[in-house]
């Protein structure tokens, strides 16, 4: 798989690894976490979910400016590592006010900014040698894989450390009692019996005999131990800073590239950009919505970006940037729908889905019984197949027999009913990532053979056909429950528990919709973009997820207003659309590839 691609690609998706640990810890505990620590209802969670996710991609395009403006892109990078290691270690720490909590995510977002569009350009600079060229998907393919291995880990390792304070403070987790306790200290509770009963089940220590004392207990440990789980996000981001700092000589300097035929560009677009920029972060500071306005706040940031690119940009430029703003439209409506993973999934995954599982299906929700079915898989394939050694077949074989005896040790030793938790239905999107990236990558080289193999904007076409395809099994399975807005407060009953396989294989769906589309995407604009703006440009890229990721609060302000099934339809609409949309400029899209 990364037979003939140089060795910096291996050292930026190492380096990318600590960045996606706390990429997906945030994702899998984020309004989770709000909501325990502070009582915000679903919309006021997800309102700062998306607030802080528009942050993350919005200020790569801040990133990309001063990258390209310096040709400085491998100290930038580090700048954004180190700013964001700073950002966990500040939401690690216990007993925070929400204010301090929000300006610790807004570091996170802001590291992120200067670090993520810039080693994307920094993979691209890597195959503009002609001798790298042809390899430019895969090697956004083996990018995409490789930073999702660490992405795997990080919901296990949230949950296992929350879990643990639970239970070293005498108690066990259980995902509807936060929201019980809130209510419970505000007076609002209207099931008191219930409250009860769940407190009584979670207590190590014996029946519960004073309610309030356990209410604010359990969410005081709780919330604590959300914290622990940031605190290990900050040290997967050192690790992640010391391999760069030891291997980044392996990376290009596009400083030291000459510049005397370097065009020049006018310096007041740059001012007009970096202000707009300063007056978004501030607004974003000083006004936390969840409303229309915002949504024109985002819209407007767009086309400002929209503008102001093509303006500055000359006559052979413009043909190609107006390609890429039209694929960055269609990203909008993909991470609008798609990230809703960390949002209403996720809710989904704590309201919705069964609490407790067989010994059988528990073997997906415990990282050591998970990584020995995964070796079983894994070994199958790679026992079988065409032109393989006897040692290669060997090996497999061993892996398959030691990864089935294990499998099963750890299958006969799970109880009939094993309690499991949303957060880590969090890793399956990475994992399905690691485990069909090849697949992807096989199937793609197959058709490349026989010259059928779909442009790079086709991909992205049918990544958004397969998105939809994801949220109609989620919707199926929302057919026959009762609705958050029928609850009034109170948890969602057994009869409306569904089991874990809906949402397990709309994840793997999405995943199959995300691997057409964004590392294409990546690739699409690395091979696109002038080389005067390869960082603005994935920078663009990742304004148009800002909007997207900005527009995610759509989903948090339905739920409750609406039926479920028709929540997940608005979502699939938007996916439709926009494939729609894009095979209609296929022609387009694929004149300026070449």
């Amino acid at each position: 798989m990364l037979k003939g691609h140089p060795k910096g690609l291996l050292v930026a998706f190492f380096a990318n690894m600590g960045e996606r640990f706390g990429f997906y810890t945030m994702m899998a505990i984020l309004v989770l976490f709000l909501q325990v620590k502070f009582g915000l209802t679903e919309q006021e969670a997800g309102g700062y979910y998306s607030w802080f996710y528009f942050g993350i991609y919005a200020l790569a395009l801040a990133g990309g400016l001063l990258a390209d403006a310096t040709k400085k892109y491998k100290l930038v990078i580090f700048a954004g590592i180190f700013i964001m290691f700073l950002g966990y270690v500040l939401m690690a720490i216990p007993g925070v006010s929400l204010t301090l909590t929000l300006a610790s995510l807004f570091v996170i977002a802001f590291g992120n900014g200067l670090f993520k569009g810039n080693l994307q350009a920094v993979v691209g600079q890597l195959y503009d040698n002609p001798k790298y060229e042809k390899l430019r998907d895969s090697a956004f393919m083996v990018f995409y894989m490789g930073i999702n291995m660490g992405a795997f880990f990080a919901p296990f390792a949230a949950t296992g450390v929350r879990n643990w304070f639970l239970k070293t403070n005498g108690f066990l987790h259980d995902g509807s009692l936060p929201t019980l306790c809130h209510q419970y200290i505000n007076g609002t509770i209207t099931d008191l019996a219930k409250f009860q009963e769940l407190a009584n089940k979670v207590s190590l220590t014996g029946p519960v005999t004073d309610l309030s004392k356990f209410a604010n207990n359990y969410i005081h440990v709780f919330s604590i131990g959300y914290n622990y789980a940031f605190g290990i996000a900050a040290g997967a981001m050192l690790l992640s800073m010391l391999i760069y700092v030891m291997f980044n000589k392996h990376l290009p300097n596009k400083e030291k590239v000459a510049t005397e035929n370097k065009p020049q560009v006018e310096k007041k677009p740059w001012a007009l950009a970096v202000a707009l920029m300063v007056g978004t972060i501030v607004y974003s500071i000083i006004n936390f919505g969840f409303g229309v306005q915002d949504i024109a706040l985002a819209v407007g940031l767009f086309g400002t970006f929209v503008a102001w690119i093509i303006t500055i940009s000359n006559k052979d430029e413009k043909p190609r940037i107006i390609a890429l703003i039209l694929v960055f439209i269609v990203v909008i409506f993909f991470w609008m729908s798609f990230h809703q993973n960390g949002l209403t999934l996720t809710f989904f995954a704590r309201d919705y889905i069964a609490k407790e599982v067989s010994a059988f299906t528990y073997l997906f929700f415990d990282m050591w019984s998970l990584l020995a079915v995964i070796a079983t898989i894994a070994g199958i394939f790679v026992s079988i197949g065409k032109g393989k050694s006897i040692l290669t077949r060997l090996t497999g074989v061993t892996l398959t027999v030691a990864g089935g005896v294990i499998s099963w040790y750890y299958m006969s030793h799970n109880s009939t009913s094993n309690a499991i938790t949303p957060e880590v239905f969090q890793s399956f999107n990475p994992m399905f990532i690691v485990a069909l990236t090849g697949l992807v990558m096989g199937i793609f080289a197959m058709l490349n053979k026989v010259g059928k193999e779909p442009s790079t904007p086709k991909k992205i076409g049918f990544g958004m056909i397969i998105a939809a395809l994801g949220f109609l099994l989620v919707l199926i399975a929302s057919l026959n429950v009762i609705s958050p807005h029928e609850l009034n407060g109170a948890p969602v009953p057994n009869s409306s528990r569904v089991s874990p396989y809906w949402l397990i294989n709309s994840y793997l769906i999405l995943t199959v919709a995300e691997l057409f589309l964004s590392p294409m995407g990546l690739s699409f604009v690395s091979k696109v973009a002038p080389a005067r703006f390869q960082g603005l440009m994935q920078g663009g890229w990742l304004l148009a997820a800002a909007v997207g990721n900005k527009l995610l609060f759509v989903g948090s302000y339905f739920w409750g207003r609406i039926e479920l099934w028709q929540l997940w339809a608005i979502f699939i609409v938007c996916c439709a659309l926009s494939a729609t949309f894009m095979f209609s400029m296929i022609k387009r899209l694929e004149k300026v590839t070449g």
